[in-house]
Formats: structure tokens, C-alpha cells, sequence
């Protein structure tokens, strides 16, 4: 269904998206990032703090770690310059996941505690699981992208085939 390619590929468009969308965002004024444009979480800066909550989330259920997040709207940082850090930490950290990932690991399942809903154990499939993390950033960075062109503001081309050939990973190298 998916292999180890697939998910660094993945990984590498995520990061290359994340730093165009940060970058497009840190050109606007922390009111029109934070201003309430109707959108799920809001804002610009709502959604993406929502995306880096999701993604921690996931990652700390795919790492086996307990995790610090009680909602999927839950504020890590209110400041910008911080949640652009922790964006580019959590960045860092799905790569080393990736990076750790056998080919065997992608045959597994993940049995984890949901947040929402019933709140009950779902257990699914890890191509399903990673299918899922990339697909959600790329739902949400879209909506991020439509803010932005809102408040006038072209985030450029958002492709994955675009994928610049040598755009690198810090910790794949490729």
C-alpha cells in the first residue's frame, strides 16, 4: 500500500510546505494572523497551531510516549515566533520518526486513545495511520492557504509534484 519512500516523500513536501506557509504568515501583522476569518480553528494562526497539535499527537501515540494534548484546539503557543519553532521541532521529529520506520513497521497497527467522540481505543492500520498524518496537514494547510490569499498574501505554488528535487531533509539528506 505504502512503503518507507512514501513516507519520507511525504515528509519532505509537509516540510517544504510548512516553512512556504510560515513564511507567507510571518508577513502579516499577529492581529490579521490571529484575526477570526470564519475558518474551523478561526485563524491563520489557529489552524496552525492546530496542525502542530494534531501532528504532536500523532506523534506521541506513534512513538508510545503519553502525551500532553487534552484537545485538538488547544493553544501551545500564543506567540508566533514560538510556534514557529515548535513547528520546525515537530518537523524534525516526524523526519526522525520516518527515519526510524523499517519497512516491516508499515505491516503494524497503532492502537491508541481517542480524543474526541466516544473517546474510546481505535486500533488501525499504520498505512492508514500515516496516510491520515499527511493527508490532515494538507487538508489544513489549504484552508491556511485560502486565509492567506484572503489577506492578500500568495503562499506560491503548493504542488507536490513541484517538490523541489533539492529541497533536503536535515535528517534524511535528501
Amino acid at each position: 500500500m505504502i512503503s518507507i519512500d512514501y513516507c519520507k516523500r511525504f515528509a519532505r513536501y509537509n516540510r517544504w510546505q510548512n516553512q512556504s506557509i510560515y513564511g507567507a504568515a510571518a508577513t502579516l501583522p499577529d492581529g490579521t494572523r490571529k484575526r477570526n476569518m470564519g475558518a474551523f480553528f478561526k485563524s491563520i494562526h489557529g489552524t496552525l497551531n492546530h496542525l502542530v497539535v494534531a501532528d504532536q499527537l500523532w506523534l506521541d501515540r506513534l512513538d508510545g510516549v503519553p502525551t500532553s494534548i487534552t484537545s485538538l484546539d488547544q493553544e501551545l503557543h500564543d506567540d508566533f515566533d514560538a510556534l514557529t519553532r515548535k513547528r520546525e521541532h515537530t518537523d524534525n521529529r516526524l523526519d526522525r520518526f520516518i527515519a526510524s520506520l523499517a519497512e516491516a513497521g508499515l505491516h503494524g497497527t497503532l492502537t491508541f486513545r481517542r480524543l474526541s467522540g466516544d473517546k474510546g481505543e481505535l486500533t488501525l492500520p499504520m498505512p492508514i495511520v500515516m496516510m491520515q498524518l499527511f493527508n490532515h496537514q494538507t487538508h489544513h494547510r489549504g484552508q491556511v492557504t485560502t486565509l492567506l490569499m484572503q489577506c492578500g498574501v500568495n503562499v506560491g505554488v503548493t504542488d507536490f509534484p513541484m517538490l523541489p528535487a533539492d529541497f533536503a531533509s536535515p535528517v534524511f539528506g535528501i
